[in-house]
């Protein structure tokens, strides 16, 4: 009977990885993730060492095959796949053309972006554009149809979901079917709550763009423009 080493927890490689980010992790303790398992008497850092030491350099995990890596005592094909699938779709995300995305610098900006969408719809859409540090849309996102108060919109979820994606800034918007764009006194309280909400999880809010007909008011500015 063989007997499988175990490692200490704190040497696992998934826990190091949840622990400390992958970076730090070295070349044999992320192969060792996707190998998930040794094989017999070895360890599966021994299996990834093997890898390892079949290859002149790192570089060589591009182009080797599943059926390679299937020579390897303790390499089937389960764990040849999912080496080979992980490898290629390192090499698509590298080879990708770069997503151009648009910037916000001006309440104009927003008010050209969804105006067509939203300024002539009969029910509110409150919509949140979810900015990187260059004020860059990286997600837009409508939350909440129907009439806006601090009740229906829940904080939490908006800046969880920002934190999830890495946003470090957001910007409101909604429309008044009224087309009048001046805000309400919900628009206000709404404003503020997600303003404290903002400050506590350091992301900021940037503003709140309520869309009129041929019209926006910007809540932080405390303006409203109108356009001919």
């Amino acid at each position: 009977m063989y007997m499988i080493r175990e490692m200490a927890a704190d040497q696992r490689p998934r826990e190091r990885l949840m622990t400390h980010g992958a970076q730090a992790l070295s070349n044999e303790e992320l192969l060792a993730i996707l190998l998930r398992s040794g094989y017999q008497d070895r360890s599966v850092m021994d299996v990834s060492r093997e890898v390892i030491s079949h290859l002149a350099s790192i570089d060589d995990l591009k182009r080797i095959s599943a059926e390679e890596l299937m020579t390897i005592k303790g390499i089937k094909n389960a764990k040849a796949t999912t080496i080979v699938a992980a490898i290629e779709l390192g090499r698509r995300m590298t080879i990708s053309p770069k997503t151009i995305r648009p910037r916000i610098q001006t309440p104009l900006d927003v008010y050209h972006r969804l105006e067509t969408r939203i300024a002539h719809l009969e029910q509110e859409h409150f919509i949140c554009l979810y900015l990187n540090t260059k004020s860059e849309v990286i997600k837009e996102e409508t939350l909440y149809i129907g009439t806006i108060n601090q009740t229906v919109i829940h904080p939490r979820e908006i800046f969880r979901r920002a934190v999830r994606i890495s946003s470090s800034a957001l910007i409101f918007i909604h429309n008044h079917p009224t087309g009048d764009s001046t805000p309400s006194r919900a628009d206000i309280i709404a404003t503020k709550e997600l303003q404290k909400s903002g400050e506590l999880m350091g992301i900021s809010v940037v503003d709140h763009i309520i869309i009129g007909k041929m019209e926006f008011y910007s809540i932080m500015a405390e303006s409203k423009t109108t356009l001919t």
